[in-house]
C-alpha cells in the first residue's frame, strides 16, 4: 500500500502541473480587456484527443502501481532469488531519454512551424524507441542465455512480464508515432492538427520514461530502500 500512495502521489504532482499548464485552473470571466491581452485565454476547450489520452495514461499507471505492490509482496517470500540487472538496461535507459527529448524539440519547433526540424525530431524519436526495444530483446537474451528463463524462479517471471508491459505500451506508441510522422509529410496537413498529434506522442514518451525508471528502480533493487524513506516521512 505505501508503493501505491507513493506512486499516486507522484502521478497526482505531475497531474497538477500538467493541469496548471493547461489553464484549468484559470478563470477567464474575471479577466478584463481582449483575449490578446492573456495568452493562452482565446483558445477553446481543451481537445478530446488530449483528455483520452491523459485517462487512458492514468489507467497504465495505475496498472504498473499494481504490478510494483505485487512485486514487493511476493518478494518478501522465502523462493525469491533476485536477478541480476543487465548492463545494457542502462544504455537502453540513455536512449530512452534521448527519444523523449527528441520529441519534446519535436514539440518545440511544432508550436513555432519549423517543420523541417519537426519532422527530424518525430524521426529521431521513433528510431531511438527502436533502438531501446531492441536493447530490451538483448537484455532478455542475455538473461536466458545465463540461464534466468521465466519460469525458473518468481523474480524471473516479473522481470519479464515486467519490462514486456513497458515494450508494449512503447510498440503502442511507435504506431501512433508512425502516423503522425507520416502526416508530417503530407502536403496541405494543417499546422494546428500537426501540433496536437506531436503534442500527444510528447506526453505519451515523457510518461513511459517516467514509467521506465521507476521500474528500472525496482528492479535494480533500490526501490526498498526509497519506500523505507517514505514510509518514515509518512508516519
Amino acid at each position: 500500500m505505501s508503493v501505491i500512495l507513493v506512486f499516486l502521489l507522484v502521478v497526482a504532482g505531475i497531474a497538477g502541473w500538467w493541469l496548471s499548464q493547461q489553464r484549468l485552473m484559470s478563470k477567464p470571466w474575471l479577466e478584463q480587456g481582449s483575449t490578446a491581452a492573456f495568452p493562452g485565454t482565446e483558445s477553446g476547450p481543451m481537445p478530446a484527443a488530449k483528455v483520452g489520452l491523459g485517462v487512458f495514461l492514468a489507467v497504465v499507471g495505475c496498472l504498473f502501481a499494481l504490478f510494483t505492490s505485487a512485486y514487493f509482496m511476493r518478494m518478501g517470500l522465502a523462493d525469491w532469488q533476485p536477478m541480476p540487472v543487465p548492463r545494457i538496461l542502462w544504455l537502453n535507459s540513455g536512449v530512452l531519454m534521448l527519444s523523449s527529448v527528441a520529441l519534446q524539440c519535436a514539440l518545440i519547433a511544432a508550436r513555432k512551424r519549423q517543420l523541417e526540424t519537426v519532422r527530424f525530431g518525430l524521426i529521431t524519436g521513433g528510431v531511438t524507441a527502436i533502438a531501446f526495444l531492441v536493447g530490451q530483446l538483448m537484455a532478455w537474451r542475455e538473461l536466458m542465455a545465463d540461464g534466468y528463463f521465466l519460469a525458473a524462479n518468481p523474480a524471473n517471471s516479473f522481470f519479464y512480464l515486467i519490462t514486456g508491459m513497458h515494450g508494449l505500451h512503447i510498440v503502442g506508441g511507435l504506431v501512433g508515432l508512425a502516423v503522425v510522422t507520416t502526416r508530417a509529410w503530407a502536403p496541405g496537413w494543417p499546422a494546428d492538427r500537426l501540433r496536437l498529434g506531436v503534442e500527444l506522442c510528447t506526453m505519451y514518451w515523457h510518461f513511459l520514461l517516467f514509467i521506465w525508471l521507476g521500474l528500472f528502480v525496482l528492479l535494480a533493487g533500490w526501490a526498498a530502500s526509497f519506500v523505507e524513506i517514505c514510509r518514515q516521512l509518512l508516519t
